[in-house]
């Protein structure tokens, strides 16, 4: 029985890692988190530090340490590469992968448990999460684990289920295991892991107790040993953080960045009420269009006694969705960590269209597919054809048409597939392949197109190339600071635009005779007016060279006359 849902894990990481790990380090890193995360994660390799977090050669007290101590790890090993910086979030998604589809396997079947890797791992935004230098995928899997764990520790054994057997041992281990998995989430992305996994679990509990179902507490040991290793894996790096940098530092990760984020607006990441309600139909893209019937059919499922995974999951998808809906700060990969709780729901209901059950619905569902990639293609044609728009948008959009020409024979497939009682089986694995195809078409035709849209790195190498010892870097008016950061060196001086022109050449001419020599990343429009302002200052500025509509400029080290 054992091997049952070993087989599922090790099937739904092997396809998690298809779709994850080739082409990983594809192209420079996306700013702004990408390169700013990097770059934190580079500087402790210069800064040989790992207790205070350091951005740009400053102390940066917005995120715990767990992702920068693996991505740094990993850049010590393979070179300071996109690759290495994302490694961490590829394992963290195909660890996830692998789990998910054990432990769905281990109470719905095998079948189940292979749909709902499957499912997870190619679905569009938990594939983009796990192929980004970002700390997000390994907060999902924490939150995952810990779920998922703690639901093996308190769920009791069902007749004939493959669970029935498991001892009081295996139950304490499970649900220690579940608090070091949470430990780790807390130094990962700080308390939301706890918060969310514990009201996950609380509201689970309580539903099954409302249904008169039985839930199996802990034994008090077990509640000890799961307190102590929880508080040894968590505690230690915020106290040597305290004791390094003082209290003030743990005050602004925890109360600014962490609660903040919360019941304020943090670097106007601001949206509506309804924000993550395109998110989840994106993200969860192809599968969203079964997710609707999915939902439907699980919630009478777990109104029976053996719909206890039904209800874990229907808690998890929905309370996550609730919970950051009403924070005040919202970004789209804050939700990605209840993308398990849908992939297992729509996973036990191709289970049951596999068997036979609601065949019909599931056809008429699948034929949402391609109608939905059909009108997205048109609209993308379209929109490019109207607006005219120059050459780098229009090749970007001419390979999304030809991405979703793709998704669209994939996604008819399906229905063919799904349509037929011999092959509907199959059909969750054809939709999968469809989207895994998406996913790596991105990586080595769209994402190798877009490169040249990032105007920061081939600048960055210029100055890299033609600085000396006394060279400073500075950016001004443009976006890209981090990435000026990461392709160079730290210590980029980042003016400040203001709105009125004077002011602004009053503070560009104060920066001229605060500085000595200085490569100067700024706007393309700009480069003349500095030109005519440096030489009533008595210093000469040099175009260098262009990208995009930004420009490299070279400020020598001569005489300054202030305005």
């Amino acid at each position: 029985m054992r091997l049952v849902p070993a087989r599922a894990a090790l099937i739904g990481a092997a396809f998690a890692t298809l779709v994850t790990l080739p082409g990983l380090g594809t192209g420079t890193l996306w700013d702004n988190s990408e390169t700013a995360y990097g770059e934190v994660a580079r500087e402790i390799l210069l800064t040989h530090d790992p207790i205070v977090m350091h951005l740009n050669g400053a102390a940066w007290y917005v995120q715990p340490p767990l992702y920068f101590w693996l991505a740094a790890l990993f850049a010590k090993l393979f070179g300071v590469t996109s690759f290495a910086l994302r490694l961490p979030s590829a394992l963290a998604t195909i660890a996830m992968s692998g789990a998910v589809g054990y432990a769905t396997a281990r109470i719905a079947g095998t079948r189940a448990g292979l749909y709902a890797a499957i499912i997870l791992s190619s679905s569009l935004m938990q594939a983009i999460v796990g192929r980004l230098a970002i700390m997000d995928a390994l907060l999902d899997l924490s939150v995952a684990a810990t779920i998922l764990w703690w639901f093996r520790a308190l769920d009791p054994p069902r007749d004939g289920a493959p669970e029935a057997a498991i001892d009081e041992r295996k139950r304490s281990l499970a649900f220690i295991f579940g608090a070091i998995a949470v430990a780790f989430g807390i130094l990962a992305k700080g308390p939301v892991a706890l918060v969310i996994s514990v009201a996950v679990i609380a509201i689970w509990i309580a539903w099954q107790w409302r249904r008169g179902e039985v839930v199996i507490a802990p034994r008090v040991t077990t509640l000890v040993v799961a307190t102590v290793a929880f508080l040894g894996i968590a505690l230690p790096w915020f106290v040597l953080l305290g004791a390094s940098a003082g209290l003030p530092a743990l005050g602004d990760m925890i109360g600014h960045y962490t609660f903040g984020r919360y019941t304020g607006v943090i670097e106007n990441q601001r949206g509506p009420f309804y924000y993550y309600l395109p998110v989840l139909i994106l993200g969860f893209f192809p599968w969203v269009a079964f997710l609707p019937r999915a939902l439907t059919i699980e919630w009478k499922s777990a109104n029976r006694p053996e719909g206890s995974l039904a209800r874990l999951a229907l808690v998890w998808a929905i309370f996550p969705f609730v919970f950051f809906s009403i924070a005040q700060t919202k970004l789209p990969n804050y939700i990605a960590l209840e993308w398990p709780a849908l992939a297992i729901l729509v996973a036990l209901w191709f289970a049951r269209v596999s068997r036979g059950d609601d065949r019909r619905a599931a056809i008429l569902w699948s034929l949402a597919v391609p109608l939905t990639i059909g009108c997205i293609a048109i609209a993308i044609y379209f929109f490019g054809h109207i607006n005219r728009l120059d050459g780098d948008i229009r090749i970007v959009l001419q390979q999304l048409v030809t991405l979703g020409i793709g998704i669209f024979i994939g996604s008819l497939a399906t229905v063919v597939v799904i349509a037929r009682r011999s092959t509907a089986i199959a059909a969750p694995f054809v939709l999968a392949c469809s989207s895994a195809a998406l996913v790596l078409f991105i990586a080595f035709i769209a994402e190798p197109a877009a490169e040249p849209l990032k105007p920061v790195p081939p600048l960055a190498a210029l100055i890299q190339q033609k600085r000396t010892p006394v060279d400073a870097v500075a950016i001004r008016g443009v976006s890209g600071g981090n990435a000026l950061v990461f392709y160079t060196t730290p210590g980029v001086k980042t003016l400040e635009s203001v709105s009125e022109r004077n002011e602004n050449d009053a503070a560009f001419t104060s920066f001229l005779c605060a500085s000595g020599p200085t490569f100067m990343v700024t706007k393309r429009d700009d480069v003349s007016h500095l030109i005519d302002v440096a030489r009533v200052a008595h210093r000469n500025v040099v175009l260098v060279g262009v990208a995009l509509k930004d420009a490299l400029v070279h400020i020598d080290g001569g005489a300054c006359v202030r305005r």
